[in-house]
């Protein structure tokens, strides 16, 4: 594949846009590529395996991808509707806002869903405790309509299997001729930027623990490898002992503050069977 890289249409914290080129350079080749945390796809949109297993915790996002690929020129022309200069008013999207949170036909949420991403500040995707979207308004000249965005993700998405499980179940689905990358809600670099609330649940540090646990069971039962992405702090750096590290410094900012702005240092894990051992055991099987 060559560089030119593909962008996802939605907006969204932790986008892996940027870290596409790295990223694939480190996955390894297979049949599936399965993703338990999917977020806006980019690897996905920038890699070329023959199916995909795409999950997210967030049944807004997964409802969203189902009824594009089930009926994508229906839905984009749909979707284009709501880019009209009269939607980008803060009357109108506090007034769609309350309609999506109210709403439960999934097919008028997922236009409202990509509505209130582009319209809504920052591109945040933030729920409250009641498990209502609570993004305040943008305030943007002119939000841009991704129709050819939409239309490549449509046309990949026919090689893809969408789901919303918490990844252990994920995981589960996985066999032979499968890769997994994982993309979590990144551990914390300091107490202060614990921003992990993707959905109405954040993503604990036990968790990312158990994360961990999972991809170095399923390399060891299954031969299945795994690539993990975080930040790089001690506490990744423990929890994935034993993975091949990569370190990467990523023009991804943490401080809204532009001045105080810093790139930040990030973490590839990949967990995979040596290729030494690989023929051990091979060898080993040959013989009995």
């Amino acid at each position: 594949m060559d560089n030119k890289k593909c962008r996802a249409f939605l907006k969204w914290a932790g986008g892996k846009y940027a870290l596409v080129n790295e990223i694939r350079s480190r996955l390894p080749t297979g049949q599936r590529l399965i993703e338990p945390f999917v977020g806006a796809g980019s690897v996905f949109l920038n890699t070329q395996y023959s199916d995909y297993l795409l999950n997210d915790i967030n049944p807004d996002l997964i409802n969203l991808y189902t009824e594009l690929q089930l009926r994508p020129d229906q839905y984009i022309i749909d979707a284009r509707g709501f880019f009209a200069p009269e939607f980008n008013q803060a009357e109108t999207y506090y007034r769609l806002r309350d309609e999506f949170n109210q709403s439960s036909d999934p097919y008028h949420r997922s236009l409202l869903f990509l509505y209130l991403n582009r319209h809504g500040y920052n591109g945040l995707c933030r729920y409250n405790l009641s498990g209502k979207f609570n993004v305040p308004f943008g305030r943007y000249k002119q939000p841009y309509f991704p129709e050819a965005e939409l239309n490549y993700f449509a046309e990949k998405a026919q090689y893809a299997t969408f789901t919303c499980l918490p990844f252990s179940e994920v995981f589960a689905m996985a066999g032979e001729g499968d890769v997994i990358y994982c993309d979590p809600p990144y551990a914390p670099i300091s107490k202060t930027s614990n921003f992990t609330s993707y959905a109405t649940n954040g993503f604990s540090m036990d968790e990312q623990k158990q994360l961990a646990i999972q991809a170095k069971l399923i390399v060891k039962s299954a031969n299945i490898p795994v690539l993990i992405s975080n930040h790089d702090t001690e506490q990744t750096r423990e929890i994935y002992q034993g993975a091949n590290l990569s370190e990467l410094k990523v023009g991804r900012y943490i401080s809204q503050k532009g001045h105080k702005r810093k790139k930040v240092d990030e973490l590839l894990a990949l967990f995979h069977q040596p290729v030494n051992q690989k023929h051990q055991t091979y060898n080993k099987d040959r013989h009995k």
